[in-house]
């Protein structure tokens, strides 16, 4: 059974930091490509950051370069979005997701809320 759990979201004041985690499960972690989402309310679902198999490559969207790192541990099945400077902008459900040529994978997200 193929299994994303996100994890790490929550309250942060502006400025702060968080780091979210996929912890995941049923299918060969290093063949997929991995991405983080975001979907904040009434706003379509975008892309945050996207990894290689083996953690080379990197790619961020434009709004989140210099604040937020994706990176990968393949002996633990787990990617993670290290998340600084945080906005209250970047107030979202943060989902991840595994993508190869023959399927795609996403988690359930975790709610980050930026909020003084």
């Amino acid at each position: 059974q193929v299994q994303l759990v996100e994890s790490g979201g929550g309250l942060v004041q502006p400025g702060g930091s968080l780091r979210l985690s996929c912890t995941t499960s049923g299918f060969t972690f290093n063949n997929y490509v991995m991405r983080w989402y975001r979907q904040a309310p009434g706003k379509e679902r975008e892309l945050v950051a996207s990894i290689s198999r083996f953690g080379g490559n990197t790619d961020y969207a434009d709004s989140m370069k210099g604040r937020f790192t994706i990176f990968r541990d393949n002996a633990k099945n787990t990617v993670y979005l290290q998340m600084n400077s945080l906005k209250p902008e970047d107030t979202a459900v943060y989902y991840c997701m595994a993508q190869s040529p023959r399927n795609n994978y996403w988690g359930q997200g975790t709610q980050v809320t930026v909020s003084s």
